[in-house]
C-alpha cells in the first residue's frame, strides 16, 4: 500500500510541509465541488467526510455526525434519498449489512427519489473504512439498465437466506473459503452458533414463532458484530460468524456481547417472558486450513458447548 508521501505528488519545489498541506486542501476543495457523490465511512459506519453532491443527495447538514443506519432510516421515513422498497426497514438494513463491507470493492446501482440513477463503487480498506463514490448514470440506456438491475437482483437473491435476509450457506461458506485461502498472517476466526432448544420452541409456540426467533436472532447478531464480519445461516437454527483478522481472544469478547444482546430478545409474539440463548463453537483459521477443516473444529467445539450445558461458548484447541 502506498504511503501518505507517495499519495501526494509534490511539485518541483520539493516536499515541503507547506506544499503538502496546500495540496491536501486543494484536493479536498476539488472533492467538495466534484459532480460525483463522495462519502467516507469509518469502521463503525459513521460518516467522516462528505462532499456537496453527497450531502445534497442524501439530505445531510455540513458537519453532521450520523452513521449509515441512521442515514438510511431517516431518509426512508422522510421518503427521500435512496429508494428503499420494503415495508420493514430493519429487515432491509440487516440484509444490506450482510453484503456491505465484506469485500474490498462492492458495486451496485441505486435509485434516488428525485429520479436519478446512481452507479456506486464502495472501496474498503483493511482497517474497515469505506469510501463511497457515486456517479449519475440516469442517461444510460434504460433497457440495458433493466437488464443490469435484474442481474443484480438475481445475484443478491442467490447469496441471501430468504427468511432472515442474511447470507445463505453458499455465500458465507464461500467467504470462509476466501479467508482460509488468503495470504494474511492472521487470517481470522470462525464461530458456529446454534439456538438452544429450538425444536421445543417450534413444538410449544408453532413454526411462525420459530421463524420469528430466527429472524430476531439473525438481526441481533448482525447489529452486534462489525460490518466487515461475515454472518450467514448454514441450515435450520445453525449460523456461522466470520471474524477476518481477529484472534480467538478478540472474537470471544465479541461473542460475549452477542450473547448478552440475544438474551435481551423477546422475539415470540404473545410470549414476553420467553428468552432465547445459543451455544457456540469457535476456532481460529490457521495456515493450511481449508473450509471443511475449520467447520469441523467449530462443530466439535459446538458439541462440547452443548454437552457442557448449552448457553455457552467453547473454543477449539489450537490446530
Amino acid at each position: 500500500m502506498a504511503s501518505r508521501g507517495q499519495i501526494i505528488h509534490h511539485s518541483a519545489a520539493g516536499p515541503t510541509v507547506e506544499a503538502g498541506q496546500d495540496a491536501v486542501w486543494q484536493i479536498l476543495e476539488m472533492f467538495e465541488h466534484s459532480a460525483a457523490l463522495l462519502g467516507v465511512y469509518d469502521a463503525d459506519e459513521y460518516l467522516r467526510f462528505t462532499n456537496h453532491a453527497f450531502r445534497q443527495s442524501y439530505f445531510i447538514e455540513p458537519g453532521e455526525r450520523l452513521d449509515w443506519q441512521q442515514l438510511m432510516r431517516r431518509n426512508y421515513t422522510a421518503n427521500r434519498g435512496t429508494v428503499i422498497k420494503t415495508s420493514d426497514i430493519d429487515a432491509w438494513i440487516s440484509s444490506v449489512r450482510s453484503r456491505r463491507g465484506k469485500g474490498r470493492v462492492r458495486t451496485y446501482e441505486s435509485d434516488l427519489h428525485d429520479g436519478r440513477y446512481i452507479w456506486v463503487v464502495e472501496t474498503m480498506l483493511e482497517n474497515g473504512w469505506i469510501i463511497y463514490v457515486g456517479s449519475d448514470v440516469t442517461e444510460l440506456n434504460a433497457s440495458e439498465r433493466m437488464l443490469r438491475l435484474a442481474r443484480d437482483v438475481a445475484l443478491r437473491n442467490s447469496h441471501t437466506d430468504e427468511l432472515t435476509g442474511i447470507s445463505n450457506r453458499r455465500h458465507v461458506i464461500g467467504k470462509l473459503e476466501e479467508l482460509a485461502a488468503s495470504d494474511r498472517l492472521a487470517k481470522g476466526t470462525a464461530c458456529l452458533l446454534d439456538i438452544d432448544h429450538f425444536k421445543k420452541i417450534n413444538d410449544t409456540f408453532g413454526h411462525q414463532a420459530g421463524d420469528a426467533v430466527l429472524v430476531g436472532f439473525a438481526r441481533s447478531v448482525r447489529e452486534t458484530i462489525r460490518l466487515r464480519d461475515g454472518f450467514g445461516r448454514v441450515g435450520g437454527e445453525e449460523f456461522l460468524v466470520l471474524f477476518p483478522g481477529q484472534s480467538a481472544r478478540d472474537a470471544q469478547a465479541t461473542m460475549i456481547r452477542v450473547s448478552n444482546a440475544v438474551r435481551d430478545l423477546r422475539p415470540i409474539p404473545g410470549a414476553p417472558d420467553q428468552a432465547i440463548t445459543f451455544s457456540a463453537g469457535l476456532s481460529e483459521i490457521t495456515e493450511g486450513d481449508e473450509a471443511h477443516h475449520v467447520l469441523s473444529r467449530c462443530d466439535h467445539a459446538l458439541y462440547a458447548a452443548k454437552e457442557g450445558g448449552r448457553d455457552r461458548l467453547h473454543v477449539a484447541p489450537p490446530r
